[in-house]
Protein backbone atom coordinates (compact mmCIF):
# COMPACT_ATOMS: atom_id res chain seq x y z
CA UNK A 1 0.00 0.00 0.00
CA UNK A 2 1.33 3.59 -0.53
CA UNK A 3 0.75 6.26 1.53
CA UNK A 4 -2.04 5.89 4.09
CA UNK A 5 -4.84 8.57 4.34
CA UNK A 6 -7.47 9.35 6.41
CA UNK A 7 -9.95 7.72 3.59
CA UNK A 8 -7.83 4.29 4.38
CA UNK A 9 -8.51 4.21 7.82
CA UNK A 10 -11.98 4.74 7.75
CA UNK A 11 -12.64 2.20 5.56
CA UNK A 12 -10.41 -0.16 7.40
CA UNK A 13 -12.49 0.58 10.68
CA UNK A 14 -15.81 0.74 8.89
CA UNK A 15 -16.65 4.11 9.89
CA UNK A 16 -17.09 7.76 8.43
CA UNK A 17 -14.06 9.89 7.80
CA UNK A 18 -15.60 12.67 9.76
CA UNK A 19 -15.51 9.87 12.41
CA UNK A 20 -12.04 9.74 12.13
CA UNK A 21 -11.68 13.01 12.05
CA UNK A 22 -13.00 13.71 15.73
CA UNK A 23 -10.53 11.12 17.21
CA UNK A 24 -7.52 12.62 15.61
CA UNK A 25 -8.86 15.90 16.47
CA UNK A 26 -10.19 14.87 20.10
CA UNK A 27 -13.75 15.65 19.79
CA UNK A 28 -16.03 13.65 21.85
CA UNK A 29 -19.16 12.78 19.46
CA UNK A 30 -18.55 9.13 18.76
CA UNK A 31 -18.91 5.68 21.14
CA UNK A 32 -16.15 4.35 23.05
CA UNK A 33 -16.44 0.97 20.63
CA UNK A 34 -15.97 3.38 17.44
CA UNK A 35 -13.32 4.75 18.70
CA UNK A 36 -11.35 1.84 19.52
CA UNK A 37 -12.25 0.61 16.01
CA UNK A 38 -10.80 3.88 14.77
CA UNK A 39 -7.44 3.43 17.09
CA UNK A 40 -7.20 0.25 16.18
CA UNK A 41 -7.28 1.06 12.36
CA UNK A 42 -4.54 3.67 12.81
CA UNK A 43 -2.37 1.59 14.40
CA UNK A 44 -2.61 -1.81 12.10
CA UNK A 45 -2.05 0.54 8.98
CA UNK A 46 0.15 2.81 10.75
CA UNK A 47 -1.53 5.61 9.77
CA UNK A 48 0.81 8.99 10.10
CA UNK A 49 -1.92 11.82 10.16
CA UNK A 50 -1.22 14.87 8.10
CA UNK A 51 0.26 18.27 10.41
CA UNK A 52 -1.34 20.44 7.30
CA UNK A 53 -4.47 18.99 7.32
CA UNK A 54 -5.01 18.83 11.44
CA UNK A 55 -3.84 22.28 11.29
CA UNK A 56 -6.40 23.38 8.92
CA UNK A 57 -9.51 21.14 10.42
CA UNK A 58 -8.57 22.80 14.03
CA UNK A 59 -7.62 26.20 12.74
CA UNK A 60 -4.43 25.92 14.12
CA UNK A 61 -0.40 25.56 12.50
CA UNK A 62 1.09 25.03 16.03
CA UNK A 63 3.60 27.10 14.43
CA UNK A 64 5.23 30.22 17.05
CA UNK A 65 6.80 32.75 15.27
CA UNK A 66 10.39 33.94 16.25
CA UNK A 67 11.56 37.16 14.65
CA UNK A 68 14.82 38.36 15.02
CA UNK A 69 16.50 41.85 14.44
CA UNK A 70 17.18 42.73 10.84
CA UNK A 71 19.16 45.98 11.73
CA UNK A 72 22.19 45.81 9.00
CA UNK A 73 21.85 45.86 5.36
CA UNK A 74 22.38 42.51 4.47
CA UNK A 75 21.55 40.16 8.01
CA UNK A 76 20.19 37.34 7.92
CA UNK A 77 18.64 35.10 10.87
CA UNK A 78 21.25 32.62 9.99
CA UNK A 79 24.44 35.35 10.49
CA UNK A 80 22.63 36.77 13.75
CA UNK A 81 22.61 32.99 15.55
CA UNK A 82 26.05 32.38 13.98
CA UNK A 83 27.19 35.62 15.73
CA UNK A 84 25.79 36.21 18.73
CA UNK A 85 24.86 33.66 21.17
CA UNK A 86 22.38 35.66 22.98
CA UNK A 87 19.87 34.77 20.33
CA UNK A 88 20.32 30.87 19.97
CA UNK A 89 19.87 30.51 23.90
CA UNK A 90 16.95 32.52 23.94
CA UNK A 91 15.39 30.43 21.25
CA UNK A 92 16.09 27.35 23.47
CA UNK A 93 14.08 28.55 25.92
CA UNK A 94 11.22 29.25 23.48
CA UNK A 95 11.43 25.47 21.96
CA UNK A 96 12.13 24.05 25.97
CA UNK A 97 8.47 25.58 26.58
CA UNK A 98 6.75 24.99 23.11
CA UNK A 99 7.83 21.55 21.98
CA UNK A 100 6.61 20.50 25.38
CA UNK A 101 3.01 21.78 24.64
CA UNK A 102 2.89 20.41 21.26
CA UNK A 103 4.24 23.33 19.21
CA UNK A 104 6.64 24.08 16.82
CA UNK A 105 9.06 26.88 15.95
CA UNK A 106 9.37 29.16 12.63
CA UNK A 107 12.47 31.71 12.74
CA UNK A 108 12.79 34.68 10.61
CA UNK A 109 13.60 38.23 10.34
CA UNK A 110 11.47 40.92 9.15
CA UNK A 111 12.85 43.64 7.29
CA UNK A 112 12.65 47.39 6.00
CA UNK A 113 10.53 46.50 2.98
CA UNK A 114 8.26 44.00 3.66
CA UNK A 115 4.64 44.15 5.22
CA UNK A 116 4.74 42.42 8.06
CA UNK A 117 1.03 41.79 8.59
CA UNK A 118 0.94 39.49 5.29
CA UNK A 119 4.33 37.50 6.59
CA UNK A 120 2.46 36.48 9.87
CA UNK A 121 -0.87 35.92 8.39
CA UNK A 122 0.26 33.98 4.80
CA UNK A 123 2.46 31.67 7.51
CA UNK A 124 -0.93 30.99 9.44
CA UNK A 125 1.13 31.69 13.36
CA UNK A 126 -0.33 30.89 16.46
CA UNK A 127 1.72 33.44 17.91
CA UNK A 128 4.32 35.40 17.73
CA UNK A 129 8.02 36.74 19.85
CA UNK A 130 9.82 39.69 18.44
CA UNK A 131 12.83 40.36 19.25
CA UNK A 132 14.76 43.81 18.59
CA UNK A 133 14.14 47.08 18.32
CA UNK A 134 11.72 48.24 15.14
CA UNK A 135 9.50 51.30 14.09
CA UNK A 136 6.42 52.17 15.74
CA UNK A 137 4.63 51.28 11.98
CA UNK A 138 5.66 47.70 12.91
CA UNK A 139 3.55 47.82 15.96
CA UNK A 140 0.85 49.65 14.24
CA UNK A 141 0.65 47.24 11.33
CA UNK A 142 0.47 44.45 13.58
CA UNK A 143 -1.64 45.57 16.41
CA UNK A 144 -5.05 44.58 15.35
CA UNK A 145 -4.11 40.22 14.23
CA UNK A 146 -5.52 38.61 16.92
CA UNK A 147 -2.91 36.48 18.04
CA UNK A 148 -0.68 36.26 21.00
CA UNK A 149 2.61 39.12 20.65
CA UNK A 150 5.42 39.02 22.70
CA UNK A 151 8.11 41.90 22.30
CA UNK A 152 11.79 41.28 24.03
CA UNK A 153 13.05 44.47 25.75
CA UNK A 154 10.51 46.58 24.58
CA UNK A 155 10.47 49.89 26.11
CA UNK A 156 8.88 52.05 24.15
CA UNK A 157 4.97 53.58 25.09
CA UNK A 158 3.57 51.89 22.13
CA UNK A 159 4.68 48.68 23.03
CA UNK A 160 2.74 48.55 26.26
CA UNK A 161 -0.36 46.93 24.64
CA UNK A 162 1.74 43.55 23.75
CA UNK A 163 3.48 41.04 25.50
CA UNK A 164 6.92 42.38 27.16
CA UNK A 165 9.60 40.63 28.57
CA UNK A 166 12.04 43.25 29.74
CA UNK A 167 15.07 43.33 31.94
CA UNK A 168 16.29 45.95 34.29
CA UNK A 169 19.25 47.45 32.08
CA UNK A 170 19.91 50.19 34.12
CA UNK A 171 20.34 48.30 37.06
CA UNK A 172 22.73 45.89 35.28
CA UNK A 173 25.12 48.83 34.21
CA UNK A 174 25.16 50.08 37.46
CA UNK A 175 25.97 46.65 39.16
CA UNK A 176 29.33 46.53 36.28
CA UNK A 177 30.63 49.77 36.89
CA UNK A 178 29.85 49.65 40.88
CA UNK A 179 31.79 46.44 41.03
CA UNK A 180 35.02 48.28 39.14
CA UNK A 181 34.58 50.93 41.53
CA UNK A 182 34.96 49.07 44.52
CA UNK A 183 38.33 47.93 43.15
CA UNK A 184 39.61 50.93 42.86
CA UNK A 185 39.07 51.77 39.32
CA UNK A 186 38.28 55.28 38.01
CA UNK A 187 39.21 54.97 34.78
CA UNK A 188 36.56 53.18 33.39
CA UNK A 189 35.55 52.75 29.45
CA UNK A 190 32.00 51.95 28.73
CA UNK A 191 31.31 50.12 25.11
CA UNK A 192 28.27 49.46 23.58
CA UNK A 193 26.18 49.35 20.18
CA UNK A 194 24.08 52.51 19.44
CA UNK A 195 23.11 54.39 22.47
CA UNK A 196 20.97 56.89 20.54
CA UNK A 197 18.97 54.16 18.90
CA UNK A 198 18.34 51.53 21.62
CA UNK A 199 16.78 51.66 25.05
CA UNK A 200 19.01 48.47 25.96
CA UNK A 201 22.41 50.29 25.48
CA UNK A 202 20.39 53.72 26.88
CA UNK A 203 19.38 51.71 29.90
CA UNK A 204 22.61 50.35 30.77
CA UNK A 205 24.61 53.68 30.26
CA UNK A 206 22.40 55.59 32.67
CA UNK A 207 23.45 52.78 35.11
CA UNK A 208 27.50 53.35 33.95
CA UNK A 209 26.52 57.03 34.58
CA UNK A 210 25.18 56.66 37.92
CA UNK A 211 27.45 54.80 39.14
CA UNK A 212 30.14 57.14 38.49
CA UNK A 213 28.37 59.99 39.58
CA UNK A 214 27.58 58.28 43.33
CA UNK A 215 31.41 57.45 43.39
CA UNK A 216 32.22 61.55 42.27
CA UNK A 217 33.88 60.24 39.16
CA UNK A 218 33.44 62.45 36.39
CA UNK A 219 32.25 61.09 32.79
CA UNK A 220 34.90 60.93 30.41
CA UNK A 221 33.09 61.05 27.18
CA UNK A 222 36.46 60.19 25.07
CA UNK A 223 36.07 56.88 26.64
CA UNK A 224 32.54 56.37 25.58
CA UNK A 225 32.27 54.11 22.90
CA UNK A 226 29.64 53.11 20.31
CA UNK A 227 30.20 49.93 17.35
CA UNK A 228 28.14 46.74 15.86
CA UNK A 229 27.45 44.70 19.17
CA UNK A 230 29.63 41.69 17.71
CA UNK A 231 32.92 39.68 18.55
CA UNK A 232 34.32 41.94 15.93
CA UNK A 233 32.91 45.29 17.00
CA UNK A 234 34.46 44.86 20.53
CA UNK A 235 37.66 43.62 18.94
CA UNK A 236 37.90 46.84 16.68
CA UNK A 237 36.81 49.17 20.02
CA UNK A 238 40.08 47.57 22.02
CA UNK A 239 42.48 47.75 18.32
CA UNK A 240 41.20 51.79 18.66
CA UNK A 241 41.95 51.84 22.68
CA UNK A 242 45.67 50.23 22.85
CA UNK A 243 46.42 52.20 19.49
CA UNK A 244 45.18 55.72 21.31
CA UNK A 245 46.52 55.15 24.00
CA UNK A 246 43.26 55.17 25.96
CA UNK A 247 44.49 55.50 29.94
CA UNK A 248 40.84 53.17 31.18
CA UNK A 249 42.44 50.57 33.51
CA UNK A 250 38.66 48.90 33.36
CA UNK A 251 36.08 48.44 30.45
CA UNK A 252 32.89 47.69 31.00
CA UNK A 253 31.12 46.38 27.66
CA UNK A 254 27.59 46.45 26.94
CA UNK A 255 27.60 42.88 26.00
CA UNK A 256 29.59 39.52 26.52
CA UNK A 257 30.38 39.39 22.99
CA UNK A 258 32.12 43.22 22.62
CA UNK A 259 34.27 42.24 25.54
CA UNK A 260 34.93 39.31 24.46
CA UNK A 261 36.42 41.10 21.18
CA UNK A 262 37.66 43.55 23.61
CA UNK A 263 39.94 40.64 25.48
CA UNK A 264 40.74 39.19 22.05
CA UNK A 265 42.47 42.74 21.25
CA UNK A 266 44.26 43.16 24.66
CA UNK A 267 45.78 40.05 25.20
CA UNK A 268 47.42 40.55 21.10
CA UNK A 269 48.76 43.49 22.25
CA UNK A 270 50.48 42.03 25.29
CA UNK A 271 48.16 43.26 27.96
CA UNK A 272 47.45 41.18 30.83
CA UNK A 273 43.94 40.81 31.85
CA UNK A 274 42.99 41.56 34.66
CA UNK A 275 46.46 42.75 35.99
CA UNK A 276 46.98 45.66 33.34
CA UNK A 277 42.81 46.30 32.50
CA UNK A 278 39.61 44.83 33.49
CA UNK A 279 36.87 43.94 32.09
CA UNK A 280 33.02 43.13 32.59
CA UNK A 281 30.65 41.94 30.13
CA UNK A 282 26.47 42.06 29.95
CA UNK A 283 24.51 38.93 29.75
CA UNK A 284 26.45 35.58 30.58
CA UNK A 285 26.21 34.26 27.72
CA UNK A 286 27.33 30.22 28.37
CA UNK A 287 31.04 31.31 26.31
CA UNK A 288 31.42 33.85 29.21
CA UNK A 289 32.79 31.37 31.90
CA UNK A 290 35.07 29.87 28.91
CA UNK A 291 37.39 32.78 27.95
CA UNK A 292 40.23 33.04 29.54
CA UNK A 293 40.69 34.33 32.55
CA UNK A 294 36.77 33.59 32.53
CA UNK A 295 34.59 36.71 31.66
CA UNK A 296 32.78 39.10 34.93
CA UNK A 297 29.24 39.72 33.61
CA UNK A 298 25.83 41.08 34.57
CA UNK A 299 23.91 38.04 33.82
CA UNK A 300 20.38 38.10 32.45
CA UNK A 301 18.77 34.53 32.51
CA UNK A 302 18.49 34.25 28.68
CA UNK A 303 17.03 30.99 28.50
CA UNK A 304 14.68 31.73 31.20
CA UNK A 305 13.81 35.21 29.40
CA UNK A 306 12.79 32.57 26.46
CA UNK A 307 10.58 30.40 28.36
CA UNK A 308 8.49 33.42 29.82
CA UNK A 309 7.82 34.87 26.70
CA UNK A 310 7.14 31.46 24.73
CA UNK A 311 4.79 30.75 28.32
CA UNK A 312 2.63 34.65 27.23
CA UNK A 313 2.09 32.68 24.27
CA UNK A 314 0.35 29.55 25.34
CA UNK A 315 -1.29 30.81 28.01
CA UNK A 316 -3.15 33.43 26.17
CA UNK A 317 -3.56 30.16 23.42
CA UNK A 318 -5.11 28.01 26.12
CA UNK A 319 -7.18 30.36 27.30
CA UNK A 320 -8.26 31.86 23.66
CA UNK A 321 -7.80 35.29 24.77
CA UNK A 322 -5.15 38.13 23.66
CA UNK A 323 -3.91 39.88 27.04
CA UNK A 324 -1.02 42.71 26.99
CA UNK A 325 1.29 41.87 30.41
CA UNK A 326 5.13 43.38 31.25
CA UNK A 327 7.65 41.29 33.04
CA UNK A 328 10.58 43.02 34.51
CA UNK A 329 13.47 40.55 35.11
CA UNK A 330 16.37 41.25 37.58
CA UNK A 331 20.21 41.12 36.60
CA UNK A 332 22.77 39.76 38.98
CA UNK A 333 26.93 40.25 38.90
CA UNK A 334 28.50 37.26 38.12
CA UNK A 335 32.55 37.69 39.63
CA UNK A 336 34.57 35.54 37.05
CA UNK A 337 38.59 36.07 36.76
CA UNK A 338 39.19 39.11 34.35
CA UNK A 339 37.89 41.75 37.23
CA UNK A 340 40.86 42.81 39.99
CA UNK A 341 41.72 45.62 42.37
CA UNK A 342 43.25 47.97 40.59
CA UNK A 343 47.40 48.39 41.11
Amino acid sequence: MGKVTIRDVARHAGVSVASVSYVLNGIDKITEETKQKILNAIKELDYKPSITARCLSSGESKLIGICLPITEKGDIPGDLLENNPFFSEFISGIEFVTRNKGYDILISGFDRNMRYKDWIQSRRIDGLIILGVYPKTIFEEISNINIPIVLSDAYEEYASEFHRVMLNDELGGYLATKHLIDLGHKDIAFVSGSIKNSYINKNRYQGYKRALKEANIKLDKDQVYEEHVTFNGGYRIGMEMVKSGCKATAVFAAADIMAIGIMKSFLENGYKIPDDVSIVGFDDIKFAQYTVPGLTTVKQDIIMKGRVSAEMILNDLKNNQRTNHSVLLQPELIVRGSTAPIK
